[in-house]
């Protein structure tokens, strides 16, 4: 299969893995929104949907699995990004747990692939490999925020994979003069996230009181004092489009928000914008083992050198997730 496309209908080329993603869409939507003329090839294991019609970008899919290394080596020779963003993982720490094995082949392997067959297609595209929070692991208070020269200690099978990912970015760079920028992005919120992440998980069920016409109900939960840095994924998209942009090669970014909530924090401030007092029911089979108490990330490297900044207020990110069930359970 060819991707052809006439050079004056286009100005850059973008490959994304993991396409039929959160992020993924996401992506989509900043360059449609930004105006930015592009060609979009995205790869997925399973089918891309488009929610909205796109008039700045022009997007083509192929369902292949980046384990099959001779298939995605064609692809990336015959299509010629640019620009690659590699979203695909397996990207749940429970699913880690339950599946170390499948979790650390799965997400090293297909990230070797991708880097192998840019090497081979000899052509000149920049990589933003991206990496997790998680890599940092378990550190004292006095190690907040944390920061991108930081030792790394991961604590589950799911970091382990990303630290290693990150690791060989740096020697296809080193060894091989390739163009990567890395990333260990903290946790992702907003429109679109499916329901087993802890946000829409906590939003889908609040709102289900709300529709019940409930002031007061239980919800069930993990472990709610752990403390994480939420960063809206709008923001998220225009910083890897931005790092893409102006990100200095072979360097580690932290895209975070520099602020931390405790998961209690967050359903309480759920609670107050549906009017709803919350009851807490505490499912230990959702507490996982060994999980990181307290992440919260320095962003003043990835403001420095790109000049990005966070735009969108937590608590904006949040009515704009409760919105969305709103609408989704209404309508059922």
């Amino acid at each position: 299969m060819q991707y052809i496309i006439r050079e004056e209908e286009i100005m850059l080329k973008f490959l994304i893995t993991g396409c039929s993603g959160f992020v993924g869409k996401h992506f989509l939507n900043y360059l449609e929104d930004n105006k930015i003329k592009s060609f979009v090839l995205g790869i997925d294991v399973v089918p891309l949907v488009l929610e909205r019609n796109y008039k700045n970008i022009k997007i083509s899919f192929t369902e292949n699995d980046l384990m099959d290394k001779d298939k995605i080596q064609y692809i990336i020779y015959d299509f010629k990004p640019n620009y690659i963003i590699h979203l695909a993982s397996y990207s749940s720490v429970a699913f880690s747990w339950q599946n170390p094995i499948i979790s650390f082949q799965n997400n090293t392997n297909i990230f070797l692939n991708l880097l192998e067959a840019v090497k081979v297609s000899k052509g000149e595209c920049r990589v933003l490999s991206i990496g997790s929070s998680e890599e940092y692991g378990n550190v004292t208070d006095d190690k907040i925020p944390l920061k991108e020269d930081y030792d790394l200690s991961p604590v589950s099978p799911y970091a382990v994979a990303r630290v290693a990912q990150e690791l060989l970015s740096k020697v296809y760079v080193n060894g091989y003069g390739q163009d990567i920028i890395i990333t260990r992005s903290f946790n992702n919120i907003g429109p679109g996230q499916r329901e087993n992440f802890v946000i829409p998980s906590f939003a889908k069920q609040l709102v289900e009181l709300k529709l019940q016409n409930k002031k007061e109900g239980e919800i069930v939960v993990g472990d709610i004092s752990i403390i994480r840095d939420f960063l809206d994924i709008r923001d998220v998209v225009c910083a890897y489009y931005m790092l893409l942009m102006n990100g200095k090669s072979g360097e580690v970014y932290n895209v975070c928000s520099g602020n931390g909530y405790s998961l209690k924090q967050v359903i309480d401030m759920m609670g107050e914008i549906l009017n709803i007092k919350v009851n807490i029911k505490v499912n230990k089979n959702l507490i996982r083992p060994n999980d990181n108490k307290i992440i919260i990330g320095a962003n003043d490297k990835l403001k420095k050198d790109i000049g990005w900044e966070n735009k969108i207020a937590f608590k904006n990110t949040l009515c704009d997730i409760i919105e969305e069930w709103l609408s989704k359970l209404s309508n059922q």
